[in-house]
């Protein structure tokens, strides 16, 4: 098995984009600074994203772009919007883009996140496709634009965009600028040719996003949706070598499942810090003699928290022996909370928590203990440790790296992972208990099965997903992603461009 480390990635960068600048466009910064009385403080945010991408620009080095969105975030620059990150030992610059509250509103918290989100995610909720807020997602895209090109200048760059936020920005690049290379990460779903057709703007979207040269999913049948859809275009396009044509222009469409870093994540597992937090965890949950379960999820309608939380009630119903010993913690840290769909779904997370709670509570202890606020990540690691099963119910995910997260913290061997078949991860983590979080009967089920497993079954399930995180960890999904570049061929990049980025994956 060959191992996948920074320090093979920094030289796979350093021999193969040697000539090319290393720019990264995310909507979410991957640090941020914000004011905690008189300090400033920079810490990260939470973000799957750029917790996953943040130890690829540390080997990698180069420049990301994202939105400021601290609120100390313009004390930290300099005159030219940059501040090099991580503040304690700095690997490469962030360059902060400033949007005006009715930007943040027209793009991230309208289109994207009130149209796109939930029209490429399964979970039965509405869009909304307002036009005010399409006209602010192309302005936002146009502004990112302006940054990218301001920093690349008359070099040869390859720019890395990631997900649904600049879906207009590929082919912006791609008209401006020539000495680009372009590739994109959609980190969520797409859907089905049928279900994209609701879309009005869905034609400008399609033509943006074939402004790449290289076109991203976590799962070869989101690559399928995604072609079958733009063959509605005026497009060529060739199943075969998974390839749309465009104007004469050819964007490869390719799977790329995105991990962790699995040796990080497992060596703070193993530290004094966990352990402290451990012990402290114990004492506050009031865990002597308890069984935990835990799920630790952004407060997002396709996260099935309020699914889990039935389950734990119908379990309750079918083995009530486990009244006063069974714990379930849910993590929800509150997200989009400006958005109507997104109050819904908090307010139906604490009227079932609390009703559970009251059929099932004794007078010391209660089954649901509900998180509503961001921990640190060296807190969430112990929770992972303590926990006899970790469920994770999304309705529809991309991929979910919390369910890696949770087999990576696991150094120990023990835990078990309950997993919707409906997320990304679930065709890589086999051994998982999977099933279908819409099924109360299945969830339950699962829950008595974590609970009763065979240490020795439990073991070798554990065993088996450690190994395929740590095969697949970030690091191989960063050099697959940059060596598929290898697959094609840049007309006027002859003379200029590096050695075909070709790598043993």
């Amino acid at each position: 098995m060959k191992v996948w480390t920074r320090d093979v990635l920094r030289e796979f960068v350093r021999t193969k984009l040697d000539g090319f600048r290393f720019i990264v466009v995310s909507n979410r910064e991957p640090f941020e600074h914000k004011r905690v009385g008189r300090r400033v403080e920079c810490s990260q945010p939470a973000s799957g994203m750029a917790s996953a991408l943040d130890p690829v620009m540390r080997a990698c080095g180069g420049l990301w772009i994202a939105h400021g969105s601290g609120d100390a975030d313009r004390q930290a620059v300099d005159q030219y919007d940059r501040v090099a990150v991580p503040p304690e030992a700095p690997e490469y610059t962030l360059r902060r883009v400033w949007l005006s509250k009715d930007e943040i509103e027209g793009h991230y918290s309208g289109l994207s996140n009130q149209a796109i989100w939930p029209l490429c995610h399964v979970a039965f909720t509405r869009p909304v496709f307002d036009p005010a807020h399409w006209r602010m997602y192309r302005r936002v895209n146009e502004r990112f634009a302006e940054a990218v090109l301001e920093e690349a200048g008359n070099e040869p760059t390859f720019v890395f965009i990631q997900d649904y936020h600049f879906a207009l920005l590929p082919r912006m690049l791609r008209n401006a600028r020539s000495n680009l290379v372009i590739a994109q990460f959609w980190h969520i779903p797409w859907p089905n040719r049928q279900v994209f057709s609701s879309f009005p703007w869905q034609e400008e979207i399609l033509d943006g996003l074939l402004g790449n040269d290289l076109l991203g999913f976590h799962l070869p049948q989101h690559c399928q949706n995604f072609i079958d859809t733009a063959g509605a275009l005026e497009a060529r396009v060739d199943q075969a070598a998974s390839e749309v044509c465009r104007g004469g222009h050819s964007t490869f469409v390719r799977p790329f499942p995105i991990s962790i870093d699995f040796d990080e994540h497992s060596a703070v597992a193993e530290s004094e810090a966990v352990a402290a937090h451990m012990r402290r965890w114990r004492e506050e949950l009031s865990l002597s003699g308890k069984l935990l379960g835990i799920g630790i999820d952004r407060l997002d309608y396709t996260k099935g928290i309020p699914e889990r939380l039935r389950f734990l009630d119908r379990f309750l119903e079918m083995h009530p022996g486990y009244r006063g010993k069974l714990v379930f913690v849910q993590v929800a840290v509150p997200s989009r909370s400006a958005l109507p769909a997104y109050r819904e779904i908090d307010k139906e997370v604490d009227l079932l928590a609390a009703k559970i709670n009251r059929r099932w509570r004794t007078p010391f202890w209660k089954p649901v203990i509900l998180l509503k606020r961001h921990f640190p990540a060296v807190e969430m690691i112990a929770l992972h440790r303590l926990a006899h099963f970790c469920v994770v119910a999304s309705l529809h995910d991309g991929m979910n790296l919390v369910a890696k997260e949770f087999v990576a913290s696991r150094t120990d061997g023990e835990g078990v992972l309950i997993l919707s078949k409906f997320t990304g991860a679930s065709t890589e983590l086999k051994d998982a208990l999977q099933i279908n979080p819409f099924s109360i009967e299945d969830g339950a089920d699962a829950f008595d099965l974590a609970l009763n497993m065979h240490p020795d079954d439990r073991k070798r399930r554990m065993h088996k997903m450690r190994e395929t995180v740590e095969e697949n960890n970030v690091y191989r999904w960063a050099v697959k992603f940059l060596s598929a570049l290898a697959d094609i061929e840049f007309p006027e990049y002859a003379g200029e461009r590096p050695a075909a980025l070709q790598v043993a994956v």
